[in-house]
């Protein structure tokens, strides 16, 4: 299980700038479903991924769902390469979210996003109508 208030302390004690994104936004604004992971869309910026690295490292950050002993990383370089990065922690599950379809990247959606204290820190969450928006874009037909 992902220990959510350790997450969000660890990330907001480091000053990494980030939005709380996916199910934990969901339920901060009322939402039933239960999620098992923290999606975070993070800024990219030199100084945010340093933060961001220093931070997690620690806590084992791997790649979710490959098979064990692939080749990973955890640095700047791999996270300024990359986008997006489902990872799993000793922590529990942590989707790092470059950007989000939708919606776009930390600097386009942090103005339109809401502060709400989780866990005693104020974090940026996603506003419902962003929300609504990452979810309705990428709909199909199929399955709604």
């Amino acid at each position: 299980m992902t220990d959510l208030a350790k997450l969000i302390a660890l990330l907001s004690d480091a000053r990494v700038d980030f939005i709380i994104a996916g199910g934990v936004a969901a339920t901060a604004h009322g939402s039933a479903r239960l999620t098992e992971d923290l999606g975070i869309i993070y800024q990219r910026s030199e100084k945010n991924l340093h933060r961001l690295v220093v931070a997690l490292a620690p806590y084992d950050p791997y790649l979710r769902g490959v098979p064990p002993g692939l080749p990973f990383v955890w640095d700047e370089q791999t996270l300024r390469r990359g986008l997006n990065f489902t990872l799993t922690t000793t922590l529990g599950a942590l989707d790092l979210l470059g950007e989000i379809a939708g919606g776009g990247d930390y600097d386009v959606l942090q103005p339109g996003t809401i502060v709400l204290v989780l866990f005693g820190y104020e974090c940026r969450c996603l506003s419902l109508d962003q929300l609504i928006s990452a979810k309705t874009c990428c709909r199909t037909t199929e399955g709604y």
